[in-house]
């Protein structure tokens, strides 16, 4: 087993807590369409599958391609407005950052959030000089599941995909990670619906709060010993 130089993380739900800001914009779009306004408990679990989500979730999927592409439009729009005032990174994160820069790891970002939201939101966080790489959604002509972007930040961080890990919230994650050639842990902590079923998914392991990756990395590296 190689040892692990580089750590890419899921951005919604992985390495950001986005959910706070990404429901506030939601209620303002219900609000401004005279549509209920959905409870933050109802609304976290579906942040990392994206805009046509959350909306078709507000609207009940009751509205057709013509109407759900105006509302996927209008709601990014409030979301940039406001896209760093609640989100923040999840607890024990920065300590996981920290100890990887302090140890000669380094780490990047790869996302299926657009480059004008990601680059602004990882930018407010101080988090962009940082990275060693930042793959989104739009960076490349395809996306997660897709292995491409995980490669393509990969190489950006100079190592090979065995020697990289790809945490993530989503199954399209750990389908994304495996088909790289990469290993994946499944991040619970995340936006995880409660239909979903993460130990069916494949990943390497699961990992309950961000510190747990720090445990998995030094049983990786013994291993590999």
């Amino acid at each position: 087993m190689s040892t692990i130089r580089t750590v890419l993380f899921d951005l919604d739900g992985t390495l950001i807590d986005t959910a706070p800001d990404m429901a506030a914009a939601l209620d303002k779009l219900c609000t401004e369409q005279n549509q209920p306004v959905l409870p933050f408990a109802q609304v976290r679990p579906y942040v990392s599958n994206g805009s046509a989500a959350l909306v078709n979730l507000a609207f009940n999927h009751d509205i057709d391609n013509e109407r759900l592409e105006f509302l996927k439009q209008r709601y990014l729009e409030l979301y940039a407005q406001s896209i760093a005032l609640e989100s923040k990174l999840f607890t024990g994160t920065e300590t996981v950052l920290k100890h990887l820069e302090s140890n000669n790891l380094n780490w990047g970002v790869v996302t299926n959030k657009p480059g004008w939201l990601t680059e602004p939101l990882l930018q407010a966080l101080g988090l962009r000089e940082r990275a060693a790489s930042v793959v989104s959604g739009d960076t490349l002509p395809r996306r997660k599941p897709d292995p491409a972007p995980l490669l393509r930040a990969c190489t950006e961080s100079g190592c090979k995909a065995p020697q990289c890990v790809y945490v993530g919230d989503a199954e399209r994650d750990i389908t994304a990670g495996r088909s790289a050639g990469m290993h994946t842990l499944v991040a619970l902590f995340g936006y995880i619906a409660g239909h979903d079923n993460p130990a069916a998914w494949g990943a390497d392991a699961m990992i309950a709060a961000p510190a747990d990756l720090l445990d998995w990395l030094d049983g990786n590296l013994a291993s590999a010993m």
